[in-house]
């Protein structure tokens, strides 16, 4: 039972416990009820202390207007259906009240489920940062592969450019040579035949070195495709990991748009019991008071009908 339900009833039984003992029902005052429990405070005691006379006045003056032994029937009849009606109203209460604590405990703990699922949300969304760091990480060096493939090709066009330059002007040598010494042919076969022979060795010294240029271009330009294969399987694989990331991201925002929902059907359930025991409180008061004018009712038709009664007898023996 509540504190405050406690309080009243104890008022109430004080006030009866007072009036056993030699006080007056009128002279009883909040501070003789105060010193008798000790608890409550003083306005809650006096709201009841006024309920308990005007009851007790209703009581006396039922009393006064009806023969003792109807009169405590009546009055124990009474007594009766209103601590039914008050155990009745405490026991609901208790329930509800009972009810009202687990669906607050049942939210608090929906708030805290609440807070870890922000705080995976916030963790997520942190590797996520990292992730698209990664991505952009990856992207970088694409860029830069691809630099370093762009150089390469420009290298390689450059070494075919020098390997053509180096066998024009090896033909235009060449042609030369053949010119100047066409008029010496004869006299200068020997000296001719050498100088071809070591034209012949600078143009093979020249072509392996072209050769090794064009090796040197190719094995960059693989490397530079290796590199481009590798970051565009980062890419795929970054791409793959976000995805998921979103998918994990949706699905901690529905469950945390169910957990609020939750705690706002427990917020209308709680608001919907106490409304209850608001209705049961009215319904109690008008129970009361049905019943102080079915008692009133009776006693009016009991006095008519015993009015009716004396006359008939008085013409009677008249």
């Amino acid at each position: 039972m509540s504190r405050i339900s406690d309080t009243r009833l104890r008022t109430r039984e004080a006030a009866a416990q007072l009036v056993t003992s030699g006080r007056l029902a009128h002279e009883l005052t909040v501070d003789l009820i105060y010193a008798e429990i000790r608890q409550g405070s003083r306005t809650t005691i006096n709201d009841e202390l006024k309920l308990w006379k005007d009851e007790q006045a209703r009581n006396d003056a039922l009393a006064a207007a009806l023969p003792p032994a109807v009169a405590n029937a009546m009055l124990s009849l009474w007594a009766l259906a209103v601590e039914q009606g008050e155990n009745a109203f405490a026991q609901r209460k208790e329930e509800l009240e009972a009810e009202a604590a687990a669906a607050s405990a049942h939210a608090g703990s929906l708030a805290t489920a609440n807070a870890e699922l922000r705080a995976e949300v916030h963790a997520l969304r942190g590797q996520l940062g990292d992730q698209q760091a990664q991505l952009a990480a990856a992207r970088a060096e694409h860029a830069k592969a691809y630099a370093e493939r762009g150089a390469a090709l420009v290298r390689a066009e450059a070494a075919v450019a020098e390997r053509d330059t180096v066998r024009a002007q090896s033909e235009q040598n060449l042609r030369e040579l053949q010119s100047a010494h066409c008029r010496e042919l004869e006299a200068l076969r020997t000296t001719h035949a050498q100088h071809e022979a070591a034209l012949r060795i600078e143009v093979n010294q020249a072509t392996a070195r072209l050769e090794g240029v064009q090796k040197r271009v190719m094995l960059q330009t693989e490397e530079a495709r290796d590199a481009q294969r590798r970051a565009e399987a980062a890419l795929s694989e970054t791409r793959q990991r976000n995805e998921q990331l979103v998918a994990d991201i949706q699905r901690i925002s529905a469950d945390a748009a169910e957990h609020r929902r939750l705690a706002g059907r427990h917020e209308r359930q709680l608001g919907s019991a106490m409304e209850e025991a608001r209705d049961l409180r009215r319904e109690r008061d008008t129970l009361a008071h049905q019943q102080i004018a079915l008692l009133q009712g009776q006693l009016k038709a009991r006095d008519e009908s015993s009015s009716v009664r004396k006359t008939r007898r008085s013409r009677q023996e008249a």
